[in-house]
C-alpha cells in the first residue's frame, strides 16, 4: 500500500522534463500549502528528470501562495555530470509561477558515510513524556490546520508553552516527528520535515501564519528508519522578518538534514 505522503507528492510526465501534479488540500497551513510539501513535490519531479536519485541541496523562492489543485512542475537541466546534476525547477498554477528553485542531486549511497558535526543532538524527553496535539487546548485543536494531521509531532514540553497559551520566550521549538502510515524517512521526506514544525515565533508569543520567502535545505545523509528529531530556532527578528534554522536528526543520532529559511513574522491579530 502506497503511503499518503508518496501519493500526495506524485507527479505524472506530460512532456520533456515537465510533470503534472495534484496538490492535496491536506497540506494546507495558514494562507496556502506548506512549503516543505511543495519542496518535496518539486524535488520528486527533479528526481524523475535526473540520472541521480537524491537531493543534496535545494534553494527555493516562494513567489506566491500555492493552493490545492492541479499544478505543473517544470524542470530544466543545467548540468549533469558523473556524480552531480543541477536543475532549475518551478511549480506553476493557473499560468503563474508559485515557486522557483535550483536543486543539486547526487547519490547519497555513493558518498562516504562519515557524518561528523559539532552540532548537538536535541535532548528530547521520551516520546511518552512529550506533548501531542491531543493535549492542546480545545480551541487550538479546533483551529489546527490540515497539515497537522499528515504526521505525528510530539513536542518537548520545555519548548511548547505556546500550545497551552504560555509561550516560554525562548526562540526554540523541538519535537519528535513521524509521517502518517509509519512511512519511513528518506531524502525526499526530509525536505518536508525541515518545514514541518510550527514557526519558532510561536514560542515568542507571536502566533499566526509566517509565510516563507526563501528556504535552502541540505540533505547530509540517508536517514535510518524510525522517528526523527527536529529542532527549530531563530536568533534574529528584524524588518518584520526572521530566519529559522532547522536541524533534523535520525534514529541513529546523525544530523541528516539542515535548512535555513527567511520568513515574514506573523502579523498581530487585530
Amino acid at each position: 500500500m502506497t503511503a499518503e505522503f508518496d501519493r500526495d507528492i506524485a507527479v505524472t510526465p506530460t512532456g520533456e522534463q515537465e510533470y503534472a501534479a495534484d496538490l492535496r488540500p491536506g497540506w494546507v497551513v495558514g494562507g496556502g500549502l506548506n512549503g516543505g510539501y511543495l519542496l518535496a513535490t518539486l524535488a520528486h519531479a527533479v528526481r524523475r528528470s535526473s540520472m541521480h536519485p537524491d537531493p543534496l541541496t535545494v534553494s527555493v523562492y516562494y513567489l506566491a501562495a500555492s493552493t490545492p489543485g492541479p499544478a505543473t512542475v517544470a524542470t530544466r537541466r543545467l548540468r549533469e555530470g558523473g556524480t552531480l546534476s543541477t536543475f532549475a525547477a518551478e511549480i506553476v498554477q493557473d499560468g503563474t509561477p508559485r515557486l522557483t528553485a535550483l536543486a543539486t542531486f547526487g547519490d547519497l549511497d555513493g558518498l562516504p558515510d562519515d557524518v561528523e558535526t559539532s552540532a548537538t543532538e536535541p535532548d528530547l524527553p521520551p516520546r511518552e513524556d512529550c506533548w501531542g496535539l491531543a493535549l492542546a487546548p480545545k480551541e487550538h485543536r479546533a483551529a489546527a490546520p490540515p497539515l497537522q494531521s499528515r504526521f505525528t509531532m510530539l513536542f518537548d514540553p520545555a519548548s511548547a508553552g505556546w500550545a497551552v497559551g504560555r509561550p516560554g520566550g525562548r526562540p526554540v521549538i523541538q519535537a519528535w516527528f513521524r509521517l502518517n502510515d509509519d512511512r519511513e524517512p528518506d531524502p525526499l521526506s526530509l525536505l518536508q520535515a525541515v518545514d514541518a514544525l510550527p514557526p519558532v515565533t510561536f514560542e515568542l508569543g507571536r502566533m499566526g501564519w509566517a509565510p516563507t520567502l526563501e528556504l535552502t535545505a541540505h540533505v547530509r545523509a540517508r536517514p535510518a528508519p524510525g522517528w526523527l528529531k527536529i529542532r527549530h530556532e531563530t536568533r534574529n527578528l528584524a524588518g518584520g522578518m526572521f530566519e529559522e534554522d532547522c536541524e533534523v536528526w535520525d534514529s541513529a543520532g546523525r544530523l541528516v538534514a539542515q535548512s535555513r529559511q527567511l520568513a515574514r513574522q506573523p502579523r498581530p491579530t487585530r
